[in-house]
């Protein structure tokens, strides 16, 4: 059989010129820069191909394979910090992965300090890793080797087996790797994070904003603050202008804010450790904690009252200088309902972009002060204002639960492969707190500063419809349910989980006998991978066309990858349909190939690739030659269906996410 597989390689190889269409997006260049003293910067620049996009180097665990250079041991330099990302990542929500991920996309720069123990000329040598992938398919993960020389009196940069002539002093030369040095530059400007997503982080400060009005430490103050500009006011167009002041005013206070934060949110990597550090992650959960104890009523955050009172006296004063100071009693009297939900808003943008906290606060701001400037500008329609009630409470109450809910996504970080804070007992917090706020809405819970309720109104009666509802559908994600409207805010699926979803599509037709044989036992690597939904597969190309022959089955392979976000797209959107399932199982031998498993193979099986003249060691690497060799690419995941002596039946297929042409592919080529 290892004959019969061999010979076809030799035959496909003689037939056309394998390298041709092998993707390789990718081009490298390395060089050195800022040369000061005994330090230096390392500068590893990309050039992505369109449509493909390198991932970020800081990934949550258990995500693709993050951008990222390893160096080789050397007593000579140690580097200073971790790497910096020049190009800000693109930050989208991967289907295949049911994460947030960093993207980079056409340009991206990444930079390394390094410290070096004595001057003259050093080298810093080792392979930068990473993973492309577009919207229909991965490569599997690739290193790229570089040889950097550090003239401490200037800089020059080696490409992978290249010559490079030493710069002058002070100044830097790169050259592409794996390919010529005419003249390739890759500009280093930073790209914004996805305008769509500062765009819906300002409409949910707008929203908040406009909460916050409804509060009962500020709807009340709504027409104290308008009394004051209609005192002593019988310019009309005097009185219009001061409401304009006091109005912007309010919006410029809280940009103030947001910029504070923006500013002390400084180096490109700053995002990073807010959001994947342990430490800052703890105080934003405890800060969100205490934000809902203040909501519920258990005390109030307050601001020193000499604040209040010397803003207060300045806008006795009137005039324009006293709208301004108007605006801003209003805004530190206000804290107390609006603290909390300004530090929410502060702590969820520290871990984005300089620009989030400013255009948040902006929005907030911009909401808040519309109402307060029109009524002071329109005093007659105070009017048809509602009255202030236990209403207002209420709300408060459910800002509480809301943010007591969210403060769970920071404890994430303090778990990252999610050995205690499972799904399970996330949602499990989750159905508490919702079914608590549905309970609160029927009147069976009162929290201090609650009026009391003789009877349920309507709308409370609907607010728990709504509440108990989303309890009913997060409890259907403790049984596997995908629950995907949320999915970005959830840890992954546990492995040993219940999954009533994956038992539903098991169900089908019983194993046939011949998958009893003994040629149909998979052995080899069965202890390393596993199936999807339950499928019985292969992990060895020789193991699979054995139980073909023995069964008179066809052979599905499937090269896939640990850390290919479409092969999980593709299982759970085409391979979980039960209709493929049961024709995969019934019909096929699945043989799956890891291109990116880095097992090592005992020595005895390595060999020297006819592809690129490198030894193959791991299995992934094994399996990628192959995968080069016979079908002349390295994108996964790739199908191909086999007979069982090896021969190929109708065209591969990568990826498809429309079930029925799978399905009709499988059927066709596997007739």
């Amino acid at each position: 059989m290892k004959k019969r597989i061999n010979l076809l390689v030799v035959v496909s190889m003689m037939a056309t010129t394998i390298l041709a269409q092998v993707e390789d997006p990718v081009k490298w260049t390395f060089s050195v820069e800022n040369v000061e003293g005994q330090e230096a910067e390392l500068v590893f620049k990309a050039t992505i191909d369109h449509p493909w996009h390198l991932y970020s180097a800081y990934l949550p665990d258990g995500g693709p394979i993050p951008t990222m250079p390893y160096y080789d041991d050397s007593d000579a330099y140690s580097l200073v910090d971790g790497i910096v990302e020049v190009t800000r990542p693109k930050v989208k929500f991967d289907e295949g992965f049911q994460m947030d991920v960093g993207t980079l996309e056409g340009n991206a720069e990444f930079r390394q300090k390094v410290r070096f123990d004595e001057g003259g000329t050093r080298t810093v040598t080792g392979e930068i890793e990473y993973q492309v992938c577009d919207d229909a398919t991965c490569l599997p993960p690739k290193t790229v080797p570089f040889s950097i020389k550090v003239n401490l009196g200037g800089a020059a940069a080696a490409a992978p087996g290249g010559e490079v002539e030493q710069a002058p002093a002070g100044g830097t030369e790169a050259v592409e790797a794996g390919g010529d040095n005419s003249g390739i530059t890759v500009a280093g400007v930073p790209s914004m994070e996805g305008e769509k997503s500062l765009w819906r982080f300002f409409w949910l400060a707008f929203g908040l904003g406009l909460l916050a009005l409804l509060t009962p430490c500020v709807f009340p103050m709504i027409p104290m603050t308008v009394s004051f500009f209609m005192q002593g006011s019988d310019n009309r167009a005097k009185g219009f202008l001061r409401g304009l002041i006091f109005g912007i005013s309010i919006v410029a206070i809280y940009t103030a804010l947001g910029v504070i934060v923006s500013i002390t949110n400084v180096g490109p990597n700053a995002a990073n450790a807010l959001s994947t550090h342990w430490i800052p992650n703890l105080i934003f959960f405890a800060l969100f904690v205490i934000f809902a104890f203040s909501f519920f009523g258990m005390f109030e955050l307050v601001l020193p009252s000499s604040w209040i009172n010397k803003a207060d006296s300045r806008a006795d004063k009137g005039g324009f200088g006293g709208a301004f100071f108007m605006a801003l009693t209003t805004v530190l009297v206000s804290f107390s309902c609006t603290g909390p939900i300004v530090g929410a808003l502060l702590v969820e943008a520290a871990g984005g972009l300089a620009l989030k906290p400013i255009l948040g606060m902006f929005g907030f701001g911009l909401a808040f002060a519309i109402p307060f400037t029109l009524f002071a500008i329109f005093p007659s329609w105070l009017k048809g204002l509602p009255k202030s009630g236990g209403w207002l409470n209420t709300i408060k109450v459910v800002l509480g639960f809301v943010v007591l809910s969210f403060s769970m996504k920071f404890l994430l970080a303090l778990d990252p492969g999610n050995k205690i804070l499972t799904r399970e007992l996330y949602l499990a917090v989750w159905i508490v707190l919702f079914s608590m706020l549905g309970m609160y809405f029927l009147g069976k819970i009162k929290f201090a500063h609650d009026s009391d309720l003789p009877h349920v109104t309507v709308p409370r009666l609907l607010l728990s419809i709504v509440s108990f509802t989303f309890v009913i559908y997060l409890f259907l994600g403790l049984f596997g349910y995908e629950l995907k409207t949320i999915a970005p805010l959830l840890p992954p699926k546990s492995p040993n989980g219940i999954d009533l979803t994956r038992q539903a599509v098991y169900s089908g037709a019983p194993m046939a006998a011949e998958d009893q044989d003994e040629a149909c036992t998979p052995v080899r690597y069965a202890e390393l991978f596993h199936m999807p939904f339950g499928l019985k597969g292969f992990y060895s190309l020789e193991e699979g066309l054995a139980c073909a022959e023995a069964s008179g089955k066809h052979v599905l392979i499937d090269f896939k990858g640990h850390f290919c976000s479409n092969c999980k797209r593709m299982e759970a959107s085409v391979w979980s349909d039960p209709e493929v399932l049961n024709t995969l199982r019934n019909d096929f031998v699945i043989v799956a190939l890891y291109t990116d498993d880095r097992t090592k193979l005992p020595e005895s099986e390595w060999f020297t690739s006819e592809v690129d003249g490198r030894e193959k060691k791991t299995i992934g690497q094994q399996n990628i030659d192959f995968e080069i060799t016979r079908f002349r690419t390295n994108t996964i995941p790739l199908y191909v269906i086999m007979d069982a002596d090896g021969n190929v039946l109708g065209e591969p297929r990568g990826t498809d996410l429309d079930v029925q042409s799978y399905l009709g592919w499988l059927r066709r080529a596997g007739s």
